[in-house]
């Protein structure tokens, strides 16, 4: 398996296998979950609780612009050069549609501005961002049956 730069849509069944490289590579690992929810609260939630933040996100605002420049400068502090973040439990929730649309383009965001030298004052980290949806309730049931 190979850990590659950038955002990833990948199967829940792909996910053991990237953390098994990342561990095997000594790749820091962060693992987002929303338990299948990807409003923006949950989404923000999922980030205060798991990523490196700097700085720090206050409770009570929640503002896509302060999210993605506290995770920016969080995972350029780690002063690691790469990382893997891992969202098992993607899915769009229906109202939320918006919210996982705008938390996914940060992750993109995240990841390609990280990797550039003239924005890391010449320490970029390679983020690699890993999707993959939750199971919906359907499958969840018949998989269970």
């Amino acid at each position: 398996m190979v850990i590659d730069r950038g955002l990833h849509d990948v199967s829940g069944g792909d996910i053991p296998g990237i953390l098994d490289e990342a561990a095997r590579q000594g790749i820091p690992v962060f693992t987002l979950s929303t338990a299948g929810r990807t409003d923006k609260e949950a989404f923000f939630g999922a980030v205060r609780e798991t990523l490196p933040l700097d700085p720090p996100l206050g409770t009570l605002r929640m503002v896509w612009d302060a999210l993605s420049d506290s995770v920016w400068g969080g995972l350029h502090e780690l002063k690691s050069p790469r990382v893997v973040i891992v969202w098992p439990d993607a899915r769009p929730v229906a109202g939320a549609e918006g919210d996982f649309w705008i938390a996914l383009e940060i992750l993109r965001d995240v990841a390609e501005s990280l990797a550039e030298v003239r924005y890391t004052s010449g320490r970029p980290t390679q983020v690699s961002v890993y999707i993959a949806p939750a199971p919906s309730p359907g499958e969840a049931a018949s998989a269970e049956d």
